[in-house]
Order: structure tokens, then sequence, then C-alpha cells
């Protein structure tokens, strides 16, 4: 725990030095090299060990990156409905796992995760850089929610055939915690909260199915940790998995709902 903890702050430092710090350029290099290293890791979902098949797939992925940044802001809407299709596909797949995965759902499925989580980081950071940081707020406060009250009351499990640790008491605490967090934050920030509430809930769910959805290719490659990037709290793929969901949701939402 005390390895984790330490992680989690330094890790948080450098990613306040670089929303709010840097160069808006770094910035999306910084987060564009974070994308490359989770397609890296992806690559370890493919049924290959070949160097040269990781490496080509890495090329591919920020080709994409490259690709989407260059695209017209309509485009951007476009892909993130894209990928909330995905997401939604991807929750009703996780009532069948375990299913075989073909090898081209396996490369398609990294670039459908990482590419859209790069624009939608992208947009929010360029609404502004704490919109940004309280959409990964959400995340975190949801995640760490679900951890405590999971370990504490935890009986009914969620999806015992992907993630055998969660449960349903858990997601119930992970969104009573994000109901606090947006109670709480709107004593500073001006906002409906019959509506920036559900919203809030709605992204805190949807970055449950992002979380098993990686799990379930993590557990057809038989890993249990993407990577070793993070001591105590894994690769990127392991921190990024729930915010892949999250952020495509929180940056069609700030727009549909009229909170932006």
């Amino acid at each position: 725990m005390r390895q984790r903890i330490v992680t989690a702050v330094l890790a948080l430092l450098v990613l306040l030095v670089v929303l709010f710090v840097v160069a808006p350029i770094a910035t999306r290099i910084a987060i564009g090299g974070l994308m490359l290293v989770g397609a890296w890791e992806w690559s370890g979902f493919l049924g290959t060990s070949g160097i040269a098949t990781r490496i080509v797939y890495v090329a591919l992925i920020g080709a994409m990156l490259v690709a989407a940044s260059l695209a017209p802001a309509n485009y951007t809407e476009l892909l993130l409905m894209v990928s909330m299709v995905w997401w939604l596909a991807a929750l009703i797949w996780t009532f069948f796992f375990p299913t075989p995965i073909p090898t081209v759902i396996r490369w398609f499925s990294g670039a459908i995760v990482l590419v859209p989580l790069f624009v939608a980081l992208m947009f929010l950071y360029d609404i502004e850089p704490s919109i940004l940081l309280f959409a990964l707020l959400i995340v975190w406060v949801a995640d760490s929610g679900a951890y405590f009250a999971g370990k504490n009351f935890g009986r009914v499990k969620l999806a015992p055939r992907i993630s055998p640790g969660k449960t349903w008491e858990g997601v119930i605490g992970g969104l009573a915690a994000v109901v606090l967090l947006v109670v709480g934050g709107s004593f500073w920030i001006d906002t409906n909260l019959s509506v920036f509430v559900p919203f809030c809930l709605a992204v805190a769910a949807v970055s449950i199915v992002g979380d098993l959805t990686v799990s379930m290719f993590k557990r057809t490659a038989g890993v249990k940790d993407s990577g070793t990037l993070f001591p105590g709290h894994g690769g990127v793929l392991d921190r990024i998995d729930s915010v892949s969901a999250a952020a495509p949701l929180f940056a069609l939402g700030l727009s549909w709902s009229g909170l932006r």
C-alpha cells in the first residue's frame, strides 16, 4: 500500500505539471506519448511475442493519433460517438465472457480504446485543463470509493469471470463517493446539480465498463498487469482503462447536456 501511495502522489504531481505548467504542445506530446506506451502494452494482447509486430502496432496507433489530432473539429464528435457505441458493445460483451477474441478484434480494439481516449483528453484540455482534471477526478474517486466499500462490505460479485475482486457493494460505494465529490464541488462550481449529478454518475458507471473490458483482454492474454511502469499499480493500461471509457462520455456530455 505504501508503494501504491507514493507512486500515486508522484504521478499526480507529474500530471499537474503537464496540465498546468508546461506549454500546450508539450502537454499534447506527453499525453500522446502515454498513449503510445499504452499501445505497446496492448500489443502484448495480440497473441504474438514478435518485437517487429509490436513495433508496427505502436506505429499504426501513432499514425492514427496524428491523423485524429489533425482532423476537422466535426470529426472529433463523430469519433467520440463511435467510441461510445464500442463501449456499449463492450458492456454487452462482458455478460458473455469468457469468449475467444480473434486477432483482428484485438488489433481493432486497441485503436478504438486509445485513439478516442487521446481525442477526448485533448478536447477537454483545450476547453480548460481543470475540466480535464475534474473528469479524471471522477474516475479516481469512483475507483477509490469502490475499493474501500468493496473491501469492507463486498459480498455480491460484479463480474467474477472477469474481475473476481469487484463487487456490487463496491460499485455502490464508488457512485456514492462521486455524488459527494460533485455536491462538494458545487460550492466552488456554479452548476445545475439536477443535471450534473446524474451526468457524473453516468461517467463513473461507464468507467467500470472500461476497467472490465481491458481486464477481459488481460485475462485472455494470461497477464495480471499490462506493464510495470507504475510500481504498485501496473502499467499504463492499468491506470487508464477506466478513463478510456469515461473521458469520451464526459467530453460528449459537456456539449449535449449544456454544461459546457
